[in-house]
């Protein structure tokens, strides 16, 4: 059985774990990032968690999924918001140099569709798309079991589709931007507006939502059109088997999965309306797709 290492690495922890063709974690390690203390500091400990990994010169290769994008030709971070001193930063050619083994990076939420693609609710489809519906919106294209990065590791990152004409600009993103008008932060943004200050995130919105309050049923339904319309112009260029959805807002998957789809069948081609959307199956998708990232490379 072959297996590989994983490192999950975010703004305020990172995990390295032993990881098998099937996905199971043989080994967890978790630890803080030490991200503040520049991107020296943030290697030196995951060389050091990596070493304390169980025959680690068997290990087929080192698979790593960052908070950011990244430029997989050139093997370099290019933006990663969370991780001060990073941008431009050669994470790979670092850890291959200490270990000797291949190494392969890619954005969290890449890695994180390629785990549901090979062993998740996408699992033996051709195309699947991944959507993660959480504090942010983020996207990841897979391909016959290949993550699609882009020229520029930017290929996924549908935060900044623009599904809104008139919409306000609160971050770097677009106006308008789906994630500004259908993330989790937009949720409890516009929970507070309408509701009040009892609302503190989008799982509050959604518990008014099952209590049919309809200041909460209008916020989700805006955003279930707002997602669905984001997902018409995705399919438009891939046409995936399937979508799958996770993240936090997704564990109210029964409250507003339905909306999306009853929005999307009306803005795409009658032959893609039946598509799925479908629920994300796996627990520790970051994990299991930063091994599955070198098995995708290595096969």
């Amino acid at each position: 059985m072959s297996y590989y290492i994983s490192v999950d690495l975010g703004g305020t922890n990172v995990r390295v774990a032993k990881v098998d063709d099937f996905g199971n974690i043989l080994q967890d390690l978790k630890s803080p990032s030490f991200a503040l203390e520049g991107a020296d500091r943030v290697t030196e400990n995951i060389m050091a968690m990596i070493e304390q990994i169980d025959g680690l010169s068997a290990a087929k290769g080192i698979g790593i999924g960052i908070p950011g994008a990244v430029d997989t030709y050139n093997r370099v971070i290019t933006i990663a918001t969370n991780l001060p001193g990073f941008r431009g930063y050669r994470l790979f050619d670092k850890l291959e140099a200490k270990f000797h083994l291949p190494t392969f990076m890619d954005n969290d939420a890449n890695v994180a569709a390629l785990a549901e693609a090979l062993l998740g609710a996408g699992q033996g489809l051709p195309i699947v798309y991944y959507i993660t519906h959480s504090t942010g919106i983020g996207g990841g294209l897979v391909i016959d079991g290949k993550v699609v990065s882009g020229r520029r590791g930017y290929a996924g990152e549908i935060a900044n589709i623009i599904v809104r004409d008139d919409g306000q600009k609160y971050n770097y993103l677009n106006p308008g931007a789906v994630e500004n008008e259908a993330s989790g932060t937009a949720i409890c943004r516009m929970g507070q507006e309408t509701i009040g200050k009892e609302i503190t995130s989008a799982a509050d919105v959604f518990a008014k939502m099952r209590q049919n309050d309809p200041r909460a049923i209008a916020i989700i339904d805006r955003a279930s059109y707002y997602i669905a319309k984001a997902m018409a112009a995705i399919a438009h260029v891939c046409d995936p088997h399937i979508f799958v959805i996770g993240g936090g807002c997704a564990n109210a998957s029964d409250l507003y999965f339905p909306l999306i789809a009853d929005y999307y069948k009306t803005m795409v081609h009658d032959l893609m309306a039946d598509i799925p959307i479908s629920k994300a199956q796996l627990d520790e998708p970051g994990v299991i797709g930063a091994a599955m990232l070198v098995k995708s490379h290595l096969e």
